[in-house]
């Protein structure tokens, strides 16, 4: 029998969207900028609570402007979470810094604070720190937050992946100078593609949009006096985020249903453990994640393999950025003596589960049978 396709978090259309691309096409609006545009920034930063926002090509883009913004040069040392993706410490990059990469802890597979304040041992001239929400679940970011506060740094918070989760009841995205946000295909609300800069600092948001719109000054010619960037949203893509938000605390709901029946069923293996979730937050379930403990014969990609065999899509947890070939020179900062770190041992022994929010009963039914199958063998 040929199955249909499982995907491991696909986006979710509710035809909301088309209301707002509609518009766009009646008025003409297909370029980057228009009314979309204007309204999903003002959604969003209200949905989050924070004043400003700016609405870019993509989660990279906004992580690139909030880093250029904070004066990264050359030779700067930036610290950031290692278990994330590459999107999360590549525009340090762009503007010639340094990362430095911190361990995870166990309580939510994020920063560990502990890590932290080492590196800030080793290193106090840094210039910022970026906090990765792995999967939808925040790290420990009023602690994270205060030890940023203490060294006078300050800190970005790559929510790409926790649109929606909040931390001691506030919005993920909203606990340092700048909070970034993905609307990649992926995430739990998508405008095909796209991102978003949010902040207090109105003047460090106008400066962003200024830099994102080209740098071009306000002449009637073309007129430049510093470099630019082609990274504005357009107002398709906008109109397709507008509708995606109104259904976001409905797919947040449908996605901890996904987490909870996984969790339901694995709670009797031993050597299965889903994902943290601290008590103190509230995640947006983005991905179901597991880790089988090393004693297990079966192993993440033998899981991986048979799910794909029987055309459902999983994915290896992200491998972290201290393990990269690209960043192999660069320091890793652990409270473990283990040169894979918390977040290395998490990535050898975890896969995404598939998290798509049309997933039927029977297609989780097939996935967990599948993956018990394996398990037992184990």
């Amino acid at each position: 029998m040929n199955f249909k396709r499982i995907y491991l978090s696909s986006p979710t259309m509710t035809g909301a969207e088309q209301e707002y691309i509609k518009e766009a096409f009646e008025t003409n609006w297909v370029a980057p900028l228009g009314q979309n545009v204007n309204e999903f920034e003002k959604e969003l930063a209200y949905y989050v609570g924070v004043p400003f926002a700016v609405a870019l090509t993509s989660g990279t883009a906004a992580m690139h402007m909030a880093i250029k913004a904070l004066g990264i040069n050359r030779g700067d040392i930036v610290f950031c979470s290692s278990l994330t993706f590459a999107a999360s410490c590549n525009p340090i990059i762009y503007e010639g810094g340094i990362p430095v990469f911190i361990d995870s802890e166990e309580d939510s597979w994020n920063m560990d604070p502990a890590a932290l304040r080492k590196a800030f041992a080793k290193y106090p001239n840094v210039k910022a720190v970026i906090v990765v929400n792995l999967y939808g679940t925040p790290a420990k970011l009023d602690e994270i937050a205060a030890i940023c506060r203490e060294h006078g740094v300050p800190l970005i918070e790559d929510a790409a992946e926790s649109l929606g989760a909040t931390y001691r009841g506030r919005q993920t995205g909203t606990f340092g100078k700048f909070g970034v946000f993905s609307f990649n295909g992926n995430k739990i609300i998508t405008t095909s593609g796209g991102g978003m800069l949010v902040s207090e600092d109105r003047a460090m948001i106008e400066k962003v949009r200024f830099w994102a719109t080209q740098a071009r000054e306000k002449e009637l010619h073309y007129e430049h006096k510093e470099i630019g960037y082609n990274y504005r949203m357009s107002n398709i893509v906008a109109g397709i985020g507008r509708g995606q938000l109104k259904s976001l605390n409905d797919f947040i709901q449908r996605k901890k249903q996904i987490y909870n029946t996984y969790k339901d069923v694995f709670k009797d293996i031993d050597y299965v453990s889903m994902n943290p979730v601290p008590e103190d937050c509230k995640p947006n379930y983005w991905l179901s994640c597991i880790t089988i403990k090393e004693s297990c014969k079966v192993k993440p990609y033998d899981i991986i393999k048979a799910l794909e065999k029987e055309n459902i899509e999983s994915r290896p947890v992200w491998k972290p950025m201290h393990l990269q070939p690209v960043y192999r020179e660069c320091d890793f900062i652990s409270m473990v003596d283990d040169p894979l770190g918390i977040s290395g041992r998490i990535f050898s022994r975890g896969l995404c589960l598939p998290s798509d929010i049309k997933m039927t009963k029977e297609d989780m039914d097939r996935i967990i049978y599948i993956v018990k199958e394996m398990l037992e063998v184990g």
